[in-house]
């Protein structure tokens, strides 16, 4: 199967490095354009892949066309594409935030059919360890959805997932990153307000949050299984514990998904 990327940054990038690596395609049948075209060339010689400078050659020479541009330029990207579309068929892959597939189909004005998989990455991706959200549209067969989960399992873990649900996707793994930095970051701080140096406690709360990720995955334990676990009656654990409910940790976390979930369905609608 022939891949084909419309830009080729840091996302892009990372899946065609994935897919490469866990065998799921050979750089021979990965074709990148990007408007950056020196900066595309140099990535598609380290890789093995195919540098193009004309995007509807590349349309008419793919079976798989990712569109890994970004949300505020994908519709214009898809109307200077659609003709070409139209004529090979190729299984549309978006990964435009906020971009639904009923939006992304308006843009073609026709009736013909157009397999459209939308997909919600994150940016954890970059490391190989990213999480992904896969839905197809009406014309998407379930192959087609399969397929593309197979080729986002490369870079991590892909679900099938209803697009209503895409907003909460959003919150509990597209944004959260950045609050799991923030709560590294908080832990390493209160180390160095009582004496660690900022450097090994930032390297130490990044291991103990990595490796306690790592055994609730592995585990397949309820999470307050493991913190009965690591918590003795009267110890560090439970005072810690307590001094997070007493200022409403778990709460503040809900309030902080429901707010990024209202943020995203805001966004979808304009």
């Amino acid at each position: 199967m022939k891949i084909g990327f419309i830009g080729a940054g840091n996302m892009a990038s990372a899946i065609a490095e994935g897919v490469v690596k866990n065998g799921f395609s050979q750089a021979n049948d990965l074709y990148l354009y990007d408007i950056a075209t020196e900066k595309v060339q140099t990535f598609a010689d380290q890789l093995g892949a195919h540098a193009v400078i004309d995007p509807l050659e590349l349309i008419q020479t793919v079976d798989l066309l990712i569109l890994a541009v970004k949300p505020n330029v994908i519709k214009g990207v898809l109307e200077e594409a659609k003709s070409a579309i139209l004529a090979n068929q190729p299984l549309v892959v978006s990964i435009a935030a906020g971009t639904s597939t009923e939006a992304l189909y308006d843009v073609f004005k026709t009736d013909q059919p157009i397999r459209i998989v939308r997909v919600m990455p994150n940016v954890n991706a970059l490391v190989g360890q990213g999480a992904a959200a896969v839905c197809g549209n009406s014309f998407a067969t379930k192959d087609d959805v399969e397929t593309v989960i197979a080729l986002f399992n490369a870079i991590g873990k892909a679900w099938p997932l209803d697009e209503q649900y895409f907003s909460i996707f959003t919150a509990i793994a597209g944004s959260s990153p950045a609050y799991a930095f923030l709560f590294i970051d908080s832990m390493a701080r209160a180390a160095v307000k009582n004496g660690l140096p900022k450097d090994i406690a930032l390297e130490m709360a990044t291991q103990a949050v990595l490796g306690s990720a790592e055994m609730l995955k592995d585990s397949n334990e309820n999470p307050w299984t493991l913190i009965d676990r690591v918590s003795s009656p009267g110890g560090t654990t439970v005072a810690g514990l307590v001094e997070l409910e007493n200022n409403a940790f778990i709460a503040t976390v809900i309030k902080g998904i429901d707010a990024t979930i209202q943020r995203d369905q805001e966004l979808n609608q304009k």
